[in-house]
């Protein structure tokens, strides 16, 4: 199954205070799934059923540096994305979105619950300019500990999508909560970075190919 692939619906429950799609049936939710690590059956898949409404935040960090133009690279991370915001639009998370390129990260979203007006901006979305990555997760860890006051009963996620092609940075904090790094790094040549990368921030790691198979 591609990472933009939709799953079938599953049948309906009765009840008004029941389920009203059957956990085993619902739709595949992708980011519990990936954190998991790759699945392998569909047992490995979780489910979200549409009655439920988890207090979650999803944090996305999108490198769309000039460096991500090559081999379609952004293209691909923009399927993943699709689903992803698809997945927190159906399941009513929060979300926030920051972007790095060019000169600087800037916030594209910032807590609010995901929506479809997202779909045209990330149609949009190209690549350019330098990776100011660092900066995003700077700003990152700084919103994540105002958020964590703000409401510590919220369950935050992150996904860090990147080719890693960025400079040593001595001093890198781990993200404290539970994330995974997406490299979208393609082509003959690779430098293998984002995985180190994703063992500095303590997140899992994941390379866009392996996912367009499950």
């Amino acid at each position: 199954m591609g990472v933009d692939a939709t799953p079938r619906p599953g049948s309906l429950g009765a009840g008004k205070s029941g389920a009203l799609r059957k956990a085993a049936n619902g739709r595949v939710a992708w980011v519990p799934t990936l954190l998991r690590g790759r699945p392998r059956a569909s047992s490995d898949l979780v489910r979200q059923p549409r009655s439920s409404r988890p207090r979650e935040m999803w944090l996305i960090i999108v490198d769309a540096s000039a460096s991500t133009r090559r081999h379609q690279a952004l293209s691909l991370a923009k399927g993943l994305l699709a689903q992803v915001f698809d997945d927190a639009y159906r399941q009513r998370v929060r979300m926030a979105l920051l972007t790095a390129n060019g000169s600087s990260a800037r916030w594209q979203h910032q807590g609010l619950k995901a929506s479809k007006a997202l779909q045209p901006w990330l149609d949009n979305l190209g690549a350019g300019g330098g990776t100011p990555l660092f900066e995003a997760f700077d700003l990152a860890t700084d919103w994540l500990a105002s958020r964590r006051k703000r409401y510590p009963a919220e369950q935050h996620r992150l996904l860090v999508v990147t080719d890693g092609r960025v400079k040593d940075k001595a001093g890198l904090g781990v993200f404290n909560c539970p994330g995974l790094l997406i490299d979208i790094e393609c082509g003959p040549i690779r430098l293998g970075r984002a995985g180190q990368l994703a063992a500095r921030l303590g997140l899992g790691y994941r390379h866009i190919e392996s996912l367009a198979a499950l």
